[in-house]
């Protein structure tokens, strides 16, 4: 949950906020998608820890999340949106499937995890399923969002999207690497048979597997209510930097100077007060200058 929030600040508050901003930081945050993406996967690919590998595939979603946030466009916005959900349910079901094997085994190294699908078949099978849906295969949770940012971010710039696409390709490598390394192969005959899910366990993995299967086969209830929101942000983007406004969320006409105005109501406040001054100066000389010849009157009298 913590990974998210800040995708989430960004889609919530940098993107509404901001547009400009954002528009102009788009290509930075673009590249930095990009890295994110190709970096976590190498790392991860050369991992010998099994919670490790996990944790810097997170590293390659989350790159994906900001690769549709700043393509700008429905396509991008809605499936970093979805990937965010999805990412929560396959890499937290992995968390916690790894966490299981340690308390099993008493290890991560998975040079020293063998042959675990003879003696755990259900074991295996769950983390078949949640490993396939993180890898984004057709048909699970993981491909909806992955489609619709590369769909996004091939609209803004296909180059992006090409080499994004490669992080599609090693997360199946280190995964499907990770998965025959630790279920398949020769089991230690020094080592007990490793226990099976307990029915405990099932119960708490159904949830996050039944969100894997239902938002892969049938997502459109969870498009349909993000769909609304996107176009609103994605069309405030638009008008925003097509029109040159500034970025109040709410842009009124009512109760609100700007700048020019203010300026310019200074400048006729000023002239303003300059010609009161000046036509009080000549009333004032008038004035004096009538009572001096009073007074010259007066003494030519006298």
């Amino acid at each position: 949950v913590m990974l998210k929030l800040g995708t989430y600040g960004f889609i919530r508050f940098g993107l509404f906020l901001f547009p400009e901003a954002s528009h102009f930081f788009a290509p930075l945050f673009l590249t930095l998608g990009v890295i994110g993406i190709v970096y976590g996967a190498i790392v991860a690919t050369m991992q010998k820890d099994l919670k490790r590998l996990v944790a810097y595939s997170s590293i390659a979603h989350l790159g994906f999340i900001i690769l549709g946030t700043f393509a700008l466009n429905t396509q991008g916005i809605q499936g970093a949106t979805v990937q965010m959900v999805n990412h929560g349910l396959s890499t937290g079901a992995l968390f916690m499937l790894v966490g299981i094997i340690y308390e099993r085994k008493h290890t991560r190294q998975i040079s020293e995890l063998s042959g675990m699908q003879k003696s755990a078949p259900v074991l295996a099978g769950v983390f078949t399923l949640v490993m396939l849906s993180s890898i984004g295969l057709p048909g699970l949770n993981g491909f909806v969002g992955e489609f619709l940012i590369l769909l996004g971010a091939f609209t803004a710039n296909r180059w992006w999207a090409v080499v994004a696409a490669t992080g599609v390709i090693l997360a199946a490598l280190y995964l499907l690497w990770a998965y025959q390394r630790v279920f398949h192969g020769p089991q230690n005959p020094e080592d007990e048979p490793t226990k099976d899910l307990t029915n405990w366990e099932r119960l708490t993995l159904l949830p996050l597997i039944v969100g894997i299967v239902f938002l892969g086969i049938y997502p459109k209830p969870m498009l349909d209510r993000i769909e609304p929101a996107v176009d609103k942000l994605v069309s405030h983007i638009e008008e925003t930097i097509e029109g040159g406004s500034f970025t109040e969320p709410v842009p009124t006409t009512q109760n609100r100077t700007s700048f020019s105005d203010l300026l310019m109501q200074t400048h006729e406040s000023h002239g303003h007060n300059k010609h009161d001054s000046s036509h009080h100066g000549d009333h004032d000389e008038g004035h004096d200058s009538g009572h001096n010849g009073d007074e010259s009157h007066s003494g030519g009298h006298e």
